[in-house]
């Protein structure tokens, strides 16, 4: 029987990554099948889920995605240990639709709550019960306390909480080197990480010393069975997509979606200045390219090869890639690099400008026809677009947007990453 239990928490920054990543560790140390699943559209946590336990790791978007697209997606072998997203019940304007307590609901599933309690004592039990009150289709079963500041301060903690009745499956002191290195964009890659290994390995035995495996994994509950849900349509019947530290950001529930409908993907990386084999389309999905920008502006394999493909063969490109295709990037320094000159734009980093939300999004040409629930998540300022748009757009509140992306010939993309299909 599959199985399925939610981590959340009542903020971002309440350390549920760090948790999340060293339970899954100390559960596979243990022999137990377990994978990792993220809410939300966030690229860069499933990363690290698969490092810690050695199986893939998909989004599950409850906003983005219908109640049966995510059953689909969350079946799977073993334990299934989701890591949700900000604050419990925090999700897109205006009522917070698609929060972790969102996919609680749709899947059936407890959660356990890690509680930041560094800045408090008997408090905690009011903040608790709140959480666990507030709505009866996302059931807080368990707690797990985080940054305490010394065993006084955890016996408060506890005693403070003895009255609801709920368990306290661990109290994690305050401990210096389990936080993540971050960047402008969230965190550094789990490739990136300076000694992946040690860090989860680490976290696995802080976890082991202070939170009870057993207990957790009894509260987990049966995932939903039997899911039909139909896959997102593969673009194209071969599929060239660049892969690595630059363009990393390519939803596995896609490429997966795919390759089940007979779809033939090969992968290329622009860093090691590769071309991309041949096919009927050529994906630049999102990454890091302003962090590269000099290196990739120096790659003239890559160069050539993409500019020769862009006469017979549509490219497509997602944020990172979408700067890419354009002329120009300009780094957080102020310089400005050489990109591949098959967009008329010009991005810059000099100075940051945050685009952040949901989108829906709407297009009659391009690989991507049809409409689209996707996200926007970057800091480049637009300082050039010329031509055409690629997508009519909305927000999450349905309220319109300008234009989003550009189409030039077969060439086209915009800032947004595709999720999945409209509802």
């Amino acid at each position: 029987m599959s199985l399925g239990l939610i981590l959340a928490a009542p903020a971002s920054g309440s350390g549920k990554t760090t948790l999340t990543l060293g339970i899954l560790r100390a559960l596979k140390r243990r022999g137990v099948r377990v994978r990792g699943a993220k809410s939300g559209p966030d690229y860069i946590d499933p990363r690290f889920h698969e490092a810690a336990c050695g199986a893939p790791c998909l989004n599950l978007d409850a906003w983005a995605m219908g109640p049966e697209r995510l059953k689909s997606l969350a079946a799977g072998p073993g334990l299934l240990l989701i890591e949700g997203a900000m604050g419990l019940f925090d999700g897109a304007p205006p009522d917070g639709k698609g929060s972790t307590a969102d996919l609680a609901q749709h899947l059936g599933l407890p959660v356990t709550l890690i509680v930041d309690a560094s800045h408090m004592a008997q408090s905690v039990a009011p903040l608790v019960q709140g959480f666990a009150g507030f709505r009866d289709d996302a059931p807080v079963t368990g707690v797990i306390l985080n940054k305490l500041g010394s065993p006084r301060h955890e016996k408060m903690l506890r005693a403070a909480l003895a009255p609801l009745g709920l368990p306290v499956l661990g109290a994690l002191h305050r401990q210096d080197g389990l936080s993540h290195p971050s960047r402008h964009l969230g965190l550094v890659q789990a490739g990136e990480h300076p000694d992946l290994e040690a860090y989860l390995e680490a976290a696995a035995d802080a976890v082991e010393a202070a939170v009870d495996l057993d207990g957790l994994v009894k509260l987990a509950q049966p995932l939903p069975q039997d899911a039909a849900a139909t896959p997102m349509a593969p673009p194209a019947q071969t599929i060239a997509i660049a892969s690595d530290a630059a363009f990393a950001f390519a939803y596995p529930h896609l490429l997966r979606d795919w390759r089940s409908q007979g779809a033939a993907i090969s992968l290329f990386s622009p860093l090691a200045d590769e071309a991309p084999q041949q096919a009927d389309l050529i994906i630049l999905p999102g990454g890091y390219p302003e962090l590269h920008a000099g290196r990739l502006a120096a790659n003239g394999t890559f160069a050539s090869a993409l500019r020769r493909a862009a006469e017979t063969t549509p490219i497509y490109g997602e944020c990172g890639g979408y700067m890419m295709l354009g002329h120009g990037l300009v780094d957080a320094g102020g310089a400005r690099h050489e990109m591949l000159g098959l967009l008329p734009l010009e991005t810059s980093f000099a100075k940051r400008r945050l685009s952040l939300g949901y989108r829906r999004l709407s297009a009659a040409q391009g690989p991507f026809t049809g409409s689209f629930n996707a996200h926007e998540f970057h800091y480049a300022t637009t300082l050039k677009a010329e031509g055409p748009a690629l997508f009519s757009a909305k927000d999450a509140e349905g309220t319109e947007l300008p234009q989003m992306g550009l189409r030039c010939g077969g060439v086209s993309g915009s800032f947004a990453h595709i999720i999945d299909r409209a509802l």
